[in-house]
């Protein structure tokens, strides 16, 4: 996958199995994204078997088949849904249908892992909280801007271990080029793509209240814009929000769908971790006119300034979390109420959202 066009960008990490071939067999299904192949890569790398695909589109099946040539294709989403060895579906629909898919994976005894955003409203979320708590079983999320970056992942452990003391607050910038050609029709419809601060806003308040370690935020201000494509009415190219934690850090995100066509990869994500004792500046996917590569983490605290580059050092435990969790009912990878607070709040954001003309 290339590094031009962040829908299809789709990372690989070292394998790392946490199970046996065929102890975790699972499947895909509507590929209305390219993040689907960095959920199955993570999912695969960890040991995962999949075993299913299936889209409605069979061309989009079939170019799926091609990357994994170990999968079939399924006749059905119901064949995948009645096979008793499947114990997770993973799935990347339209985002306004990606609740509803995770409700009918759910309700057949799986699983549900579906690409950011989980939802685009509040009943949405209401449905899968209460059928996550009826059926026990997970809906998570794949928030990738922390998931599948080693920067952030390494960011994370250098919190836990007190690197930077207390965090106080985080800013965070999720630029992304929009290269709208490329785009599915259902991307510059609001109601199917759910707004821009639903969207690619969601990796953002991910972050915060995991970096921040807050369970919960207010949405104290948010606003969006249409600067620059008036071609498309309905879409979103300009957000941004300011948060609150319950713990009292605060956050400051913007996104947008204005990358210029001269930068080397698809956007040049950064996140900003204050913390009482130092900081940590993450540069995800490149550092501008000095390293096409991603993965730069500068570090300063009591101890001096430093710059860190974990590429292929920390790798992506997420997915072997997950894969446990799934089989032993445990959360750690990621909680199912951290998973769907980020997509509530996300939701409340683009909700309350001044409309700037």
């Amino acid at each position: 996958m290339g590094n031009n066009d962040g829908m299809n960008y789709a990372p690989q990490g070292k394998p790392k199995p946490v199970v046996k071939p065929g102890e975790f067999v699972f499947a895909a299904t509507a590929l209305e994204h390219g993040h689907i192949y960095g959920m199955c890569n993570g999912l695969r790398e960890a040991g995962g078997t999949l075993k299913w695909v299936w889209d409605p589109d069979p061309a989009k099946a079939e170019q799926f088949a091609a990357k994994y040539p170990e999968v079939k294709i399924a006749r059905s989403e119901q064949e995948i849904l009645q096979d008793p060895e499947v114990r997770l579906v993973a799935g990347a629909d339209v985002p306004s249908e990606r609740c509803a898919l995770g409700l009918r994976v759910m309700d057949h005894g799986k699983h549900y892992f579906t690409d950011k955003t989980p939802f685009t409203s509040l009943e949405q979320v209401e449905a899968a909280r209460s059928k996550a708590a009826q059926t026990g079983y997970k809906y998570m999320v794949y928030y990738s801007e922390r998931l599948h970056v080693e920067c952030a992942v390494f960011a994370g452990q250098l919190i836990q271990d007190g690197a930077i003391g207390r965090v106080v607050h985080v800013l965070g910038t999720g630029p992304h080029r929009l290269n709208a050609p490329s785009r599915p029709d259902w991307f510059f419809l609001k109601e199917r793509y759910g707004g821009i601060l639903c969207d690619i806003g969601s990796h953002q308040i991910e972050q915060f209240l995991f970096f921040a370690g807050c369970k919960d935020a207010k949405v104290e201000s948010s606003k969006v814009a249409n600067y620059h494509n008036k071609d498309y009415p309905e879409l979103e190219d300009f957000g941004d929000a300011t948060l609150i934690g319950d713990n009292g850090a605060t956050n400051y995100f913007r996104v947008d769908w204005l990358t210029p066509s001269g930068l080397g990869t698809w956007g040049d994500g950064r996140t900003v971790i204050l913390g009482t004792e130092g900081y940590i500046e993450l540069r995800k996917y490149i550092d501008i006119a000095r390293d096409p590569r991603g993965d730069h983490l500068y570090l300063v605290n009591g101890e001096g300034e430093r710059h860190l580059a974990p590429r292929g050092e920390v790798g992506f435990p997420f997915f072997g979390e997950l894969i446990l969790d799934c089989l032993n009912g445990t959360e750690n990878a990621m909680t199912q109420e951290h998973a769907f607070k980020a997509g509530e709040l996300c939701v409340r954001a683009q909700l309350q959202a001044v409309k700037v003309e």
